[in-house]
């Protein structure tokens, strides 16, 4: 027994010890990816919850407080929620103490990078503490992250559109033939990508021997803007490049896509309900892959690009003499110190903020259940139109960028 429970400390030191090795590890370089890595456990462990958690919640006397016991989906939304809150207030925390941070010396900047240990013990904590609140709350969250899980899709698209744009002028910039066929065949791909995607919707979507205009309309509306991508983008006056919007076509072409495949699985126009478990399984995993990546570029070239946030007004090394001189060494430091931030702290945790709330809303399908039908649905009409919102928002946004240069010529965009 002696011998056992010394085995036992000892292990648990040396699990203690690596740990903090590792966390000691994180460095400044790395301490992006660290966020990432703790957003993608907090998606882990909503799963994981969603699908065990259940018979716990419901001996909860706080949790399950209905006279008529709800549905086991029921209390699986509630899990998600719940963790997707705690998540939501360690992001929003760290991102309002971060406020107002311009320059490496501020003392706020090794919070932002180091002490992650204590971080994944307050966001522990925020994650049990949310299990003891009462369902009101969690009922409230649910409907303020439809909106936070909006914002967080119009963020995306105003970074895909800042991609595109940006890929286009660096090949151009080159101002050479190798690149500019690349451009060509890139495009050339992409577009046929986009038509030969709309003939498998046409197959998949609207089956014959059903009404099926909605779905149509959809499809059919997502190729008229395909054609208007490329009419807008090849005209005179705008002088643009058939690149971005052969990639914008794509990109809302899978929006259709993924907007027609969330329709309720008993919808005689769904040609994929024959496959219902395979389907929503396959789509959640790419969906949560896809939400992972996409936070990862968001926050970071998000942080990274918003000047308005960070103005170039904080204090520069050398500004000012020092009362005593420095030794080559303290001044080095203390020039590090003082350059500025290279991206929004603040800003860089919003990102995380509203895709915790998105993410929450893609692992309960967008619905209400919470004190309302107690029933878990996947997909629904509500993930549909979402969706084809952003779709229809991505194509506007991208004609936006394309003639606003003309309609404000005195104005920077």
């Amino acid at each position: 027994m002696w011998a056992a429970s010394c085995l036992a400390s000892c292990c648990a030191a040396c699990a203690c010890d690596a740990c903090r090795t590792v966390v000691s590890g994180i460095s400044r370089r790395s301490a992006r990816i660290a966020y990432c890595g703790l957003f993608a456990l907090s998606l882990i462990v909503s799963w994981i919850l969603r699908e065990v958690a259940a018979p716990l919640m419901e001996k909860l006397p706080w949790i399950n407080t209905f006279k008529k016991v709800p549905s086991r989906e029921w209390f699986e939304t509630d899990a998600v929620l719940r963790v997707s809150l705690g998540n939501f207030l360690f992001f929003s925390i760290l991102s309002f103490m971060m406020v107002g941070v311009k320059t490496q010396k501020d003392p706020r900047d090794n919070i932002h990078h180091g002490g992650w240990m204590m971080k994944i013990i307050c966001w522990c904590l925020l994650v049990i503490f949310m299990f003891f609140l009462p369902n009101e709350i969690i009922s409230f969250y649910e409907s303020i992250s439809k909106f936070g899980s909006g914002f967080f899709l119009l963020i995306q698209v105003v970074l895909l559109l800042d991609f595109v744009h940006g890929w286009n002028d660096k090949w151009v910039g080159y101002d050479e033939q190798f690149w500019y066929i690349a451009l060509f065949v890139v495009s050339l791909v992409c577009y046929v990508a986009t038509f030969a995607f709309s003939g498998l919707l046409f197959h998949f979507f609207t089956p014959s021997g059903q009404d099926c205009g909605l779905n149509t309309f959809f499809i059919v509306m997502t190729l008229i803007c395909a054609f208007v991508f490329a009419i807008v983008a090849l005209h005179p006056a705008i002088n643009g490049s058939i690149l971005p919007a052969s990639v914008i076509s794509m990109y809302c072409m899978y929006l259709c896509y993924s907007g027609l495949a969330s329709e309720p699985r008993d919808y005689e126009c769904n040609g994929l309900h024959k496959h219902s478990k395979a389907v929503s399984t396959s789509t959640m995993t790419l969906g949560l892959l896809t939400t992972v990546l996409s936070v990862v570029y968001s926050a970071v070239r998000a942080g990274s690009s918003t000047t308005l946030l960070s103005p170039p007004s904080s204090p520069r090394a050398g500004a000012g003499k020092p009362l005593l001189p420095l030794d080559k060494v303290d001044e080095h430091e203390e020039k590090e110190k003082s350059k500025p931030v290279s991206y929004s702290y603040s800003f860089f945790h919003i990102i995380f903020s509203l895709a915790s709330m998105y993410s929450a809303m893609l692992l309960t399908g967008w619905s209400t259940s919470v004190g309302e039908s107690g029933k878990l649905v996947d997909v629904g009409w509500s993930s549909v139109w979402v969706r084809i919102v952003t779709g229809w928002a991505t194509a506007v946004l991208y004609i936006w960028s394309l003639l606003a240069p003309i309609m404000f010529p005195d104005r920077e965009f």
